[in-house]
């Protein structure tokens, strides 16, 4: 079912101006959360008694992606909470060498054990959201503990099973020739080159980001895209209600998304946008997460 957008969403997301992303919302708590493979940076913002609400940054973001959603989430009465993934930004010291025992690299299971001690350690079930390589992360979690999770939101997930960077748009025809840790340092180098194209404002934090994030995360992150477990059938039969989120522009095509969603069994919301639409329209995006929740929850 596709999911449209108010006209005052959209119109708030075009007069949208720009910012100082390493700006926190007022009134946001910083702390670290424990988890297997070390400690993970976390911002909270909303009342301590709301729902809880947790947002998960894909590979080579941040908690920062979702500085623009969180003080709507938190207006509409929820406790919000954004993390910053094992061996990205100020997450960088977690990894695989922090477990028991020790491991070589960043596996789907670290992901997603990780996320299972976030959501263990507050208010469950939560309201989740997986943006780009953690949308996998995030549904491998919810099949294992549908327990954990009132709703479930993939914004532009890999909608793919199997070796997902085939149905990348540029990258895809040559992903399959060349290993996954050796796509890393190729992926980050890219992006730093085409970086100019994004506004001003977000260019000077993403380059800034590049300088704490681990390479060998992304190198294990763009590995494990190419073996996207295909959890369809289980996170369908698990009944969370699901939203899949998806700009015209991503990296991904919209026939892919709207084909995952269906399988899923999930509302789709495709914006006039990239692969970011919590960075670019994030009044729509999360216009449409509160009708998912309040949906899933009528009460």
């Amino acid at each position: 079912m596709d999911t449209a957008p108010s006209a005052d969403a959209a119109r708030l997301d075009a007069a949208l101006t720009a910012i100082d992303w390493n700006v926190l919302p007022d009134g946001s708590e910083r702390d670290t959360v424990a988890a297997p493979s070390g400690r993970l940076a976390r911002v909270s913002l909303g009342p301590a008694g709301g729902e809880r609400v947790v947002l998960v940054p894909g590979m080579t973001g941040s908690k920062e992606d979702f500085v623009l959603m969180m003080p709507l989430l938190a207006a509409a009465g929820y406790r919000v909470e954004a993390i910053d993934l094992a061996g990205q930004y100020e997450s960088a010291a977690a990894g695989p060498e922090n477990l028991d025992p020790p491991q070589p690299r960043y596996t789907l299971d670290l992901f997603v054990d990780d996320l299972i001690a976030v959501l263990d350690g507050g208010r469950a079930p939560a309201h989740v959201l997986g943006y780009s390589f953690a949308g996998t992360v995030t549904a491998a979690a919810a099949t294992r503990h549908p327990e954990l999770f009132s709703t479930l939101t993939l914004l532009s997930a890999p909608p793919l099973p199997g070796q997902s960077l085939r149905g990348f748009k540029v990258l895809g025809p040559f992903s399959g020739l060349v290993p996954g840790r050796a796509l890393g340092p190729l992926f980050i180098a890219a992006v730093g080159r085409n970086v100019h194209r994004a506004p001003a404002d977000r260019a000077r934090f993403v380059t800034a980001r590049f300088a704490h994030t681990r390479h060998s995360s992304v190198g294990d992150m763009m590995t494990l895209m190419k073996r996207t477990p295909d959890l369809a059938p289980a996170l369908r039969a698990a009944g969370i209600p699901m939203l899949v989120v998806t700009g015209t522009g991503d990296v991904w095509s919209v026939d892919a998304h709207r084909a995952h969603a269906e399988r899923l069994g999930a509302r789709v919301l495709v914006l006039p946008t990239g692969h970011s639409p919590c960075e670019t329209a994030p009044h729509q995006l999360t216009e449409a997460m509160l009708a998912l929740m309040r949906d899933a929850d009528p009460a």
